[in-house]
This record gives structure tokens, sequence and C-alpha cells, in this order.
């Protein structure tokens, strides 16, 4: 495994601004409070709970000047936490997915995309059927720019939430206000689905045959989705796409 394959693995949800921006051609434009957004007419928001947030797998995502530009607008989502899904992704990390956590404030981004890109989107999101979309209805969110938000739409993880201990295991790299569930970071999450699944393997071999075994990877993942919590929330329904 090279060390860039070991880095995307191990850094997970990847670099993530600490303000609203443009993502534009493979980079990002900072956008501060006297900023005029391009228009959003026509745009879908589109709830980043994971890497979405980060320009970097922005840039994986829609190569070339030919998607536009993307409005990433920072927001701050009451009731809800950003936690792991049960599931290995293709690169090897344990990607991210939204739970209800009554009483947690967390720190995300709201992507509003075209068609074009929304449809890209559905690409990289649901084509493994880890994850479904949908809309979530009556949110509570404030967003530094732009409208204000009561629903949104979201990439949900049809597998549910991995949990410890019976209890969700939130994205430590994402922030959060009034946590109650233990949160660990990309590397913790992966020693400890490594120690439950494989504590035979280091974490290296762990992550490298997870990415190399398509089978493999699936039956880890089918394993941890022992113990996990499901996604009931009220406000959310699932649209077929």
């Amino acid at each position: 495994m090279s060390p860039e394959a070991f880095e995307r693995a191990t850094t997970y949800p990847y670099r993530i601004p600490e303000q609203s921006f443009i993502y534009r051609n493979g980079d990002e434009h900072p956008l501060g409070g006297g900023d005029e957004l391009p228009s959003l007419d026509g745009r879908t928001p589109v709830l980043a709970v994971g890497s979405n947030q980060s320009p970097d797998q922005l840039a994986r995502k829609f190569q070339g000047a030919h998607w536009g530009e993307i409005p990433v607008i920072r927001c701050e989502l009451d009731e809800f936490d950003s936690v792991f899904s049960p599931h290995i992704a293709s690169y090897g990390a344990i990607a991210a997915t939204l739970q209800h956590a009554p009483g947690v404030s967390v720190t995300l981004f709201v992507t509003w995309l075209t068609p074009p890109q929304l449809e890209r989107m559905h690409e990289t999101e649901i084509s493994s059927a880890n994850y479904g979309y949908g809309r979530l209805n009556s949110v509570r969110m404030k967003c530094e720019l732009g409208p204000a938000l009561n629903s949104v739409h979201i990439y949900n993880s049809r597998r549910g939430t991995l949990c410890h201990n019976e209890e969700p295991i939130p994205v430590a790299e994402i922030p959060a206000q009034n946590r109650s569930w233990k949160a660990m970071s990309q590397l913790d999450v992966q020693d400890h689905v490594c120690r439950r699944l494989a504590p035979e393997h280091d974490l290296q071999t762990f992550i490298r045959s997870s990415i190399d075994d398509q089978d493999l990877r699936f039956e880890r993942s089918e394993s941890l989705k022992t113990g996990a919590r499901v996604f009931d929330h009220p406000g959310f329904t699932e649209i077929s796409i």
C-alpha cells in the first residue's frame, strides 16, 4: 500500500475549512460575511456530514472546470451529530453518517448543488448501496450565509450507526457542542475496528487488505452492522433515485 493510500484512509474527513467557501475547479475561495453568494436558484441544499465538507474531497469528485462552482455554507445543526457508519469505504476509511443526538449542536456544511452536480454526487454516494438519499425536515439550523433552512437533503447510512458500548461514535475531527458519546478520530476508530474484526493484524495490514479485497471489505462491513443503531428520525424521508 502506498503512503498516499494509507494517508487517504486514515485522515478522513480531511481538511475542513473554518468558514463558508466557494469550491471552484479544484480550489476553495473563502466567503466572508460581506461577500455575495452566487445565485442559489435551481440548486439543492445537501448537508455534508463527513468528507464532503472538505475541498480536497470535492476536488476528487468534481474534477475539471465544467462542473462550475459549488457554494459550501457553514452551519450549526441542533439535535444531531456526525458519527461513524458501520462500513468500510473502498479507499479504506470508516465513513461518516448523521445520527439524532439530543442536546448536541454540530458544525457542518451545506453544499448547494446544481442538477448535474447532484447527479454526480449521487454517483459517488449511493452507487455502493451503503447510503440512501432523502430529505430531513423540521431541523434547527443556523447558516453562516444564505437563506435560513428548516429542511435539507442528506445522504445517510442504510447500515445505521457504528456503536461502541451501545453508543454511537462521533467523528472527533468534526466540532460539536455538548457531546456525551465518546468521540474517536479516524485513527482511533480504525484501531477500534481492527481490534474488533482482525486483532491478529497491525493497522496497516488491516487497512491494506480492506482496500485490496472487495469481498473481505464487504464481509467486514457486514460484521460491523452487529450492534449498530438505526437512523429512524421521524423527519427523514428517503427519496428513490
